[in-house]
């Protein structure tokens, strides 16, 4: 790597790398198949996906990494640079920034809950559907006296008027795969209520399978990876 650069933990079908001093990120995405550049030819190449949706959400007031320069690379690679975004994933919040009992950690803990369930709302009410939900590519900063959020890895997001149920579903699901440990069922109850006040043409029986069904479905998966 070049000096000062240093490589981030990814996907195997990326690289990438941070300049901590210039706030710059690099990511490389390595083809995962070969059938990857026909399907680049009909939907656009993922590094093309990727600036569109960090600029999709952007442009309509929710915050993800500016693109800052694109191109190729032999062997049908792409790369792109992006600015990075201030925060930390939910995860590391809620396992090592907020676990104290102390009554200030926990307002701060609940408050970070019910901040993120009203912006998860306002992104699934705005039509979009994030392709990879998972609380690490939610970041977070404290500034203010309020949360920030910021998406990371948008190349798979799409947007739909309305979102279509079963992805919202997939998504809840997503942001519930954190262990018991790290989040109990009355926290997972504190961010679903906030996320449903922006969904008010839903109803309450529809609301609460909604909320049970993705909790069950993370927790099957959890199993399975033999992780609860």
């Amino acid at each position: 790597m070049p000096e000062g650069w240093q490589v981030v933990a990814s996907s195997p079908f990326a690289r990438v790398a941070r300049e901590a001093s210039l706030g710059v990120f690099y990511k490389e995405f390595l083809p995962r198949s070969p059938l990857e550049r026909i399907k680049g030819l009909l939907r656009g190449s993922r590094a093309t996906r990727a600036r569109r949706q960090s600029d999709s959400l952007n442009h309509a007031g929710f915050t993800a990494p500016e693109n800052l320069a694109w191109g190729q690379l032999p062997g049908g690679r792409e790369y792109l640079f992006t600015r990075a975004v201030p925060g930390e994933g939910i995860t590391h919040w809620l396992r090592h920034g907020l676990t104290g009992r102390d009554p200030a950690s926990l307002l701060l803990r609940r408050n970070l809950l019910r901040e993120l369930g009203t912006y998860i709302g306002r992104l699934h009410a705005t039509g979009f559907i994030h392709g990879d939900l998972r609380p690490s590519n939610v970041l977070a900063n404290y500034k203010g006296g309020q949360f920030r959020f910021a998406l990371i890895d948008n190349e798979r997001n799409l947007r739909r008027q309305p979102a279509p149920g079963k992805l919202v579903l997939k998504n809840l699901m997503q942001l519930n795969m954190l262990l018991p440990d790290d989040l109990t069922r009355t926290d997972r109850w504190r961010f679903f209520q906030a996320w449903r006040r922006q969904h008010p043409e839903l109803g309450h029986l529809e609301a609460r399978i909604l909320a049970l069904e993705s909790y069950q479905w993370a927790m099957r998966r959890l199993r399975a990876k033999g992780k609860v």
